[in-house]
This record gives structure tokens, sequence and C-alpha cells, in this order.
């Protein structure tokens, strides 16, 4: 059985600092969400139907990019793949919106897609 938690926040709360104890799924239902994770130089926006993996360890900042906002955090798990040196990965609808997956290299020397 995994915990599925859905939180929601207005346009206008300011953004809040999670520190992540072990893996989360965030899914957005509603709205656009800002995310980012301290130590990734990249911010993300995610719309409703879009996920985004937080590995354990982390401290993400997540705020409301447009309107209000409803997303989901579900325990991803002792998944064998994820630890607190893994790159976060987002899906959704759209591949060409998703991050590079992390392959090792900084990513000033990964190839740009």
């Amino acid at each position: 059985m995994r915990e599925i938690r859905t939180f929601e926040m207005q346009s206008d709360e300011p953004a809040t600092l999670w520190r992540v104890a072990h893996p989360l799924i965030v899914e957005v239902a509603q709205g656009t969400l800002w995310l980012t994770v301290e130590g990734d130089a990249e911010d993300y926006w995610l719309e409703p139907g879009f996920s985004f993996l937080l590995p354990a360890g982390v401290r993400a900042w997540i705020g409301s990019g447009r309107g209000d906002v409803r997303m989901t955090a579900t325990d991803a798990g002792p998944l064998s793949d994820v630890d607190s040196q893994a790159a976060p990965a987002c899906t959704g609808l759209d591949p060409s919106a998703r991050p590079a997956r992390h392959t090792g290299a900084p990513r000033w020397r990964v190839a740009a897609a």
C-alpha cells in the first residue's frame, strides 16, 4: 500500500520548502506548479498531467506558477534506481518538454536536445 497526499496552493501563497525524507512522486492535477531543487540550476514548470520524481535527501522549493495549484505527492517506495544522487525525472504528455535524464556528466557537458 502507498500513501498518497493531496495538496492545494493558492496563487498568492509563498513558495514552500520541502525536505524530502524518502522518494516522492509529485503529480500536478490543476494549475501550473513551479518547482526547483537545491543544487539543480533548473527551474521546472509542471502543467496538469506532469509528474516529477524527488529523490530522498533533496530540498525542493514548490510554489504556484500560474493560478491555484492542486497536486499529489505519492511515496515512490523503495525504487532500486532512486537515490540521493539521482537526477530528478519529469514525465508528462509532451516528451519534448521533459528535462534530459542525468548521464553522470555535468550538465554543461551534456549535449542540448
